[in-house]
Parts: structure tokens; C-alpha cells; sequence
């Protein structure tokens, strides 16, 4: 009776669990995500500032006033131990009145090998836009395990770019 009723329970769980499966990310794995929710692990604080009114996620976001062009260092990730893989960074970013572009931009640190970057020039954000999902990726080969990633974003003009919904997907 008892191995009767855990089987029963089981299965429910089941059918309930199978549904939530397909509505995750497509085909992706989240290796880190950030809610941003304050600006406390942000790497510089310069030209920034968190803005709770203006959110994809209603946690809050990052707010950059930009008056020409303007890089924010966010995060680091630290050791993912990923190789052999397409890691891609991705967020949501929202414009207003941006005379120019804004893009997300990763550096990939390789211990004794220095750093390489990726820009994602093929989504950015310009004008006044509401919250778009952009990305950039890099392409790890076998043996290519980044000690460090460097997360960032790019104003290159003058405007308001918030981000939000921050997260390094392994694309299969």
C-alpha cells in the first residue's frame, strides 16, 4: 500500500514537473545569472546608477547616462570551467533617446594567454526602445577555459541605456 502511494505520488509530480521543463530557455544552460536588485557586487560604480522604478524584472536595474560614450565594468564571473563550448552573454536593455548605440561586450581572461573580447554589435540598442534581449558570444575550443570573464556594457553616443535580466548561457 505504502510503495503504492509513493508511486502514485510519483507520477504526479511527473505530469505536473514536465510541463515547467519546456518552457526553460531554449536549447541553453545557465552557467551564472544576475538579478540585479543593487549595485552592490557591481565591479565600478562610475556613471552608474541602480534605478528602482525602471526594471524588466521589477527588481530593479542599472541606469547609464551617457554624454558621449561610456563603458560599465559589472561583473566578473570568475572560473566558469567551461571549454569546448559557445558561451554567450545575454541581458535585456531598454533605450531613451540614445543618439548612438549600445551593446553588451564580454572578455574571456585565459591564464598566461591574456584577454579576448566579444562585442555584440549584431544586437544593440539605439533611439528609444523599450527592453530588448541582446547578446554577444564567444566560442570556447577544447582547452579553452577562461580563469575569468569580464561582463560589460557599451554606450557609444550620448542617451539612457538600462540593463537588466543579466545572465552567461553554454549554447548546445
Amino acid at each position: 500500500m505504502l510503495k503504492t502511494s509513493f508511486v502514485i505520488v510519483m507520477l504526479f509530480s511527473l505530469v505536473i514537473l514536465i510541463p515547467s521543463c519546456e518552457t526553460r530557455e531554449s536549447s541553453d544552460d545557465i552557467l551564472c545569472e544576475y538579478k540585479i536588485d543593487s549595485l552592490e557586487n557591481i565591479i565600478e560604480k562610475d556613471n552608474i546608477e541602480f534605478d528602482r522604478e525602471i526594471s524588466y524584472d521589477n527588481n530593479g536595474s542599472i541606469k547609464i547616462v551617457s554624454r558621449d560614450q561610456a563603458v560599465a565594468y559589472l561583473y566578473d564571473t570568475g572560473d566558469l570551467d567551461i571549454e569546448n563550448a559557445v558561451i554567450i552573454y545575454k541581458a535585456k536593455l531598454k533605450a531613451e533617446n540614445l543618439e548612438g548605440t549600445a551593446y553588451l561586450q564580454m572578455w574571456c581572461v585565459f591564464e598566461g594567454k591574456g584577454e579576448y573580447f566579444s562585442r555584440g554589435l549584431d544586437f544593440t540598442v539605439s533611439g528609444t526602445k523599450d527592453w530588448i534581449e541582446v547578446q554577444t558570444p564567444f566560442m570556447l575550443k577544447k582547452g579553452e577555459n577562461p580563469v575569468n570573464i569580464k561582463l560589460q556594457i557599451v554606450v557609444a553616443g550620448s542617451g539612457t541605456v538600462w540593463i537588466d535580466d543579466i545572465k552567461i548561457v553554454k549554447s548546445r
